[in-house]
């Protein structure tokens, strides 16, 4: 109750409009070593008493724009940016007497990351949970003007909050300085810095075990009807589980940093509600997507690793979740998922932080650099169950895949296939691939008239079906039981 009360108290200075700030100073992430995007006109912001004009200046055009400070005690501009370059700018701030410089700014691509704690793992991993390579990649980092981070810490508040509470501030990719930056993002910022070669910016705001209600409004979450939204509710919850918080604490102390996209990985704190996840997720991305301002950003998903989330392997609740993320793509314009299901190894079925993070970056950075950046020569997506190629030939099962130019990788020994008949028992099948017609016939001594077809879609299940791509095939079932 002590730290209900202390957060209630919290609230109500924001409720009445406390300022956290007096006079002229810098509002995070609008700070030192800040990265902006390119080519737009970029969101500025800082404190400064209301009712004051602020001048700012843009060192890379000399270009000056004035802002009137808001009640809230900030002032807004939105500066044009420049094509990217490795150049170091400053931004000078003025209001009467009062100065400040924002030092060592560089134009480049911005994306914002979020998630639970697959997406907040750092570097250095997490105590019994190891990121495959990390020594090496601490000590070898991309350079500090390629990447750079800042990460939004974690503040749950049950009121909305101005102003980040918590955080290192813009972080720069060098060496030993890259541990606690979040793995997923830093591999993908990696890599689009090497193929684009620009700066890259991540603005990081993930904590871990939050459902996606943690970042939608507190009105949006009681419209659902599902839960007890007051703060004595929440609390009766696991406190990374808290519906708004995160919203109130985290997304809005930054919403409106100009960025080109997000990526997202979150969903094993929605196992439970697979059927309302797609839509609550939309809700979320719909509200992001207009807090910054530009229009139907990218959003890409990672899909959730095979892990045992009951009692054994072959329950489903984190294959309904994963296909729930997958409808999610269906109905948020503008929006992909990657696929994980090769990215465990038999070892990690009791971890729920897999260590191969380094490919999960990169897939994410595939499928921006092909969707976003145009580089269709680029694959990003591994073969897709088609459901209008499957169909039944006495005991056999034929199922279809929608794959790119490549096909898919001709291997024998398929695993991860299982059949059932009208009896619903799924039992594990022969796979024999068609290379011809990018089929496979899937047959079982156990099953004599098939009607459905699975493949991994168990809460652990790896399977080997991959594209000529090197990518994998997605999990997926035909039947709705």
């Amino acid at each position: 109750m002590k730290t209900f009360y202390k957060i209630l108290i919290a609230a109500i200075a924001a409720a009445l409009c406390v300022p956290a700030f007096a006079g002229l100073s810098p509002k995070y992430p609008c700070s030192d070593g800040m990265v902006l995007q390119q080519n737009t006109k970029a969101l500025i912001w800082g404190h400064g008493d209301a009712g004051k004009t602020v001048k700012v200046t843009t060192s890379w055009d000399k270009a000056s724009y004035s802002a009137t400070v808001a009640e809230d005690g900030v002032w807004r501009i939105y500066a044009a940016t420049p094509s990217a370059s490795y150049n170091h700018y400053d931004i000078q701030v003025k209001c009467g007497s009062e100065k400040y410089t924002i030092n060592d700014v560089l134009i480049g691509e911005v994306w914002v990351a979020s998630g639970q704690s697959n997406m907040e793992m750092p570097l250095r991993g997490f105590y019994n949970c190891p990121v495959e390579n990390s020594n090496y990649v601490i000590a070898n980092p991309a350079g500090a003007d390629n990447v750079r981070m800042f990460t939004v810490g974690i503040d749950p508040q049950y009121e909305p909050v101005s102003d980040v509470a918590i955080t290192r501030g813009w972080e720069k990719a060098a060496p030993g300085a890259v541990a606690e930056m979040s793995a997923t993002a830093y591999f993908f910022a990696e890599q689009l810095n090497r193929s684009l070669d620009v700066p890259v910016g991540i603005l990081a705001l993930p904590r871990g075990g939050a459902r996606v209600e943690s970042w939608l409004p507190r009105a949006t979450v009681e419209g659902y009807g599902t839960e007890d939204c007051s703060p004595e509710g929440q609390e009766k919850l696991l406190d990374y589980t808290r519906a708004y918080v995160m919203y109130n604490g985290m997304e809005q102390p930054v919403k409106g940093y100009t960025a080109r996209g997000f990526i997202w990985y979150q969903g094993c704190s929605n196992i439970r509600h697979a059927n309302e996840y797609p839509e609550r997720l939309k809700n979320m991305v719909d509200l992001w997507r207009k807090d910054i301002g530009l229009g139907d950003i990218p959003f890409y998903q990672v899909q959730i690793a095979p892990y045992i989330f009951d009692k054994t392997e072959n329950d489903t609740v984190g294959a309904r979740l994963r296909e729930a993320q997958d409808k999610a793509c269906g109905i948020i314009s503008n929006c992909d998922i990657v696929c994980t299901n090769d990215l465990v190894l038999p070892i990690e079925r009791y971890n729920i932080h897999p260590s191969q993070k380094r490919t999960v970056g990169v897939r994410l950075a595939l499928m921006a650099l092909n969707k976003t950046y145009g580089m269709k020569e680029i694959a990003y997506c591994g073969p897709r169950f088609d459901r209008k190629k499957f169909h039944v030939d006495g005991t056999t099962a034929i199922v279809g895949f929608t794959t790119n130019e490549f096909g898919i990788c001709r291997n024998w020994g398929l695993e991860g296939f299982e059949i059932a008949g009208e009896d619903r028992v799924f039992h594990a099948a022969t796979a024999e691939f068609h290379w011809q017609t990018n089929e496979v016939f899937l047959t079982s001594p156990n099953v004599p008239k098939p009607v459905a077809v699975r493949y991994c879609f168990k809460d652990f299940q790896i399977g080997n079906l991959i594209g000529g791509n090197e990518l994998p095939c997605f999990p997926f079932r035909t039947d709705e039981w």
